[in-house]
């Protein structure tokens, strides 16, 4: 009986289904193989790498054919560590590189190419981080906000009491006064309660909510700001509360409108992405909604707090609104990143398509 026998899965499958990209290459240099893994990190597709040269199918490294080539015809294995590639305008990758020499089915000299996105890991630490800083943050919210509440409340029911026993309608414009920023003050605290129920999960497409978002937008959008759309139908249903979807994509794209000031396109976007991991869990597939705009960018110093209660860049801002809906997709197993450079913002809700709970 074979090895491939006798675990009953085939070897691609389970390539397939590693963390760590593999690209085999034959004695030309040619790519024969790429996994799941490659596709995703270098942002290929393996059907139409098949054949095509290393440098022309993985533009990433290009500039590595010598050292391909050294290992190829001495037959020497070799790791480096914290490689940095570049290709054109792609986005640069930090890796972990390992190169071994082998000989294929055909007695002929080839090459196995292993790579550890070191990206990814930092994103996986960064995201693991902030989810647990949300959830403290969350717990000292809703501590304090409890404690506002009651006395808040006393001081309301007491300007109304003394409402009641002034005449004087010019001192009770300071009592209308009392009541009406008590009032404001509860909404903001409910506000940072957030949500008072679990999420009422049922099956959605996920470009259902996203439509409802983008025409209340549109009824309201600047003359010069653009609003498209950049689907994709194949998406499967994923089981969502309606209302705290709508409530969370609402949120980001009035912020890239804002960010805009007045002129500019936001792009709506909708992709699947595998092997995607989420708080310490790797999910085979997820689905991902980007709000994409071309304003200013958010300032390197505020980036990595964006998430944090009462930060903001505006000066009108509560700076809630981005805890609360990155709560809400906590609440759906997901989470939400952020990516910001001048001339493009990319706000990513990402939610798994299978749930533990569902």
């Amino acid at each position: 009986m074979s090895s491939r026998d006798s675990i009953g899965v085939r070897p691609d499958t389970i390539l397939d289904n590693l963390k760590t990209a593999v690209v085999c290459l034959d004695s030309r240099l040619r790519v024969t193989y790429l996994n799941t893994a490659s596709e995703m990190l270098f942002g290929v597709s393996a059907r139409h790498c098949g054949s095509e040269p290393f440098d022309r199918a993985l533009p990433y490294l290009a500039d590595h054919r010598e050292k391909l080539e050294s290992a190829l015809y001495k037959g020497a294995a070799f790791t480096e560590r914290e490689l940095y590639l570049r290709a054109g305008g792609g986005d640069p990758l930090t890796v972990d590189c390992t190169v071994t020499p082998f000989t294929d089915r055909n007695g002929a000299s080839a090459l196995l190419l292993e790579f550890l996105s070191l990206d990814r890991q930092l994103r996986i630490s960064r995201d693991d981080q902030m989810r647990v800083q949300n959830l403290a943050n969350r717990e000292m919210i809703r501590g304090l906000a409890h404690e506002i509440k009651n006395p808040l409340g006393g001081l309301r029911g007491a300007a109304q009491l003394l409402e009641r026993e002034i005449d004087d309608d010019e001192l009770k414009e300071f009592t209308t006064v009392i009541i009406r920023e008590a009032d404001r003050l509860q909404n903001l605290v409910d506000g940072l309660l957030g949500p008072r129920r679990p999420p009422n999960k049922q099956p959605l497409n996920i470009h259902e909510p996203l439509e409802h978002v983008r025409a209340l937008i549109s009824s309201d959008l600047p003359a010069d700001v653009t609003l498209k759309r950049d689907f994709d139908p194949s998406i499967p249903e994923i089981k969502a509360d309606r209302e705290q979807l709508i409530q969370t994509l609402f949120n980001l794209v009035c912020n890239a409108v804002t960010a805009l000031g007045g002129s500019g396109e936001i792009v709506l976007r909708t992709r699947t992405q595998r092997l995607f991991t989420i708080g310490g869990t790797q999910h085979r597939l997820v689905a991902r909604v980007d709000v994409i705009d071309n304003g200013p960018g958010i300032p390197r110093e505020l980036l990595p707090r964006i998430f944090h209660p009462m930060v903001s860049s505006r000066a009108e801002g509560t700076g809630m609104g981005l805890p609360i809906a990155q709560y809400l997709i906590h609440l759906h197993h997901g989470l939400i990143e952020c990516e910001s450079r001048p001339g493009q913002t990319i706000f990513s809700v990402i939610l798994p398509l299978e749930t533990s709970d569902d």
